[in-house]
């Protein structure tokens, strides 16, 4: 499809309800996402343009790519392994309470090997939310609290520091990030992004440590500087831009997701686009994914 301004193109366009949390496949240069409520799992090939789905057995809001093949998801039902070409599901436990009405939601891998995922208020009000650390022998960890809407996380290049975003009261956090124990600490603001339109959703780093942020009801991407700083926007022609991830054969290639998730129909008639997968050539390559190892 022909360029947007700014050299923004559709990638793929899956109509996806809640697209989220593409993850570069540096092996099989290949992107996979998901649709959060469709619920599907895609895979697009880059240089094809193929785009392969499947429906897997949980509503899949965040994963990685695993070390021994398929995915580690985060799930309505917890944390699972799963893979979408032979079916292969494990549930290996719910780290939620019972009746503490969260619901995993946004996740990465860091340079370990581990998976990080984070909860959200289900009725988005209470600082209920926790982050999440799953360990290699599959056992999970909270590393945080008191947080509304967990999106956002991201591990810097060097690994030593994990960003975590709070969607509701608009702030980007950085922890510092122990490589041997997993552990968290000096917890503090990253940016305060009140002012920016929208609200911080998922995110990626690059190799010069600077923060690509996509902005939930803001139609962009944003990168911040280590500082906080604001350096960069992307347009995109849709309002509910939900994460994105840097790939490509150079890693130089911005994916971006969207949704149309609770637009209404004069919304969705506006933005015909709404919950395709957008592609966008950026200077700086990213970092390679790291995988799972449990």
């Amino acid at each position: 499809m022909s360029d947007m301004d700014g050299g923004v193109t559709v990638a793929a366009n899956t109509d996806d309800v809640l697209g989220e949390v593409p993850v570069w496949d540096a092996d099989a240069e290949c992107l996979w996402w998901t649709d959060v409520f469709r619920p599907a799992i895609h895979r697009l090939d880059a240089a094809s343009g193929k785009v392969e789905s499947w429906t897997p057995p949980d509503k899949v809001h965040s994963f990685a790519l695993r070390e021994q093949g398929g995915l580690v998801i985060a799930g309505r039902k917890g944390f699972a392994l799963y893979d979408p070409e032979s079916g292969a599901y494990e549930l290996l436990h719910d780290p939620r309470g019972d009746d503490d009405g969260t619901l995993l939601n946004d996740g990465r891998a860091d340079r370990q090997g581990r998976f990080w995922a984070g909860t959200m208020d289900k009725m988005l009000k209470r600082p209920a939310g926790r982050l999440y650390r799953l360990d290699a022998d599959g056992t999970s960890h909270a590393e945080a609290d008191g947080i509304t809407l967990s999106n956002g996380v991201a591990v810097s290049p060097d690994g030593g520091t994990l960003y975590c975003a709070d969607s509701m009261p608009k702030k980007i956090f950085a922890f510092d990030l122990d490589a041997a124990s997993g552990a968290l600490t000096n917890k503090r603001v990253f940016a305060n992004t009140a002012t920016l339109p929208g609200i911080p959703d998922g995110a990626t780093v690059d190799a010069e440590g600077f923060l690509w942020s996509a902005r939930f009801d803001g139609s962009c991407v944003l990168r911040h500087a280590p500082d906080g700083s604001v350096v960069q926007e992307i347009e995109l022609p849709v309002s509910r831009v939900t994460s994105c991830a840097l790939g490509g054969a150079n890693l130089k290639t911005l994916y971006i997701t969207s949704a149309f998730f609770r637009l209404t129909d004069e919304q969705r008639a506006a933005q015909p686009l709404a919950g395709a997968l957008f592609a966008v050539e950026v200077e700086v390559p990213g970092v390679p994914e790291p995988r799972y190892r449990g």
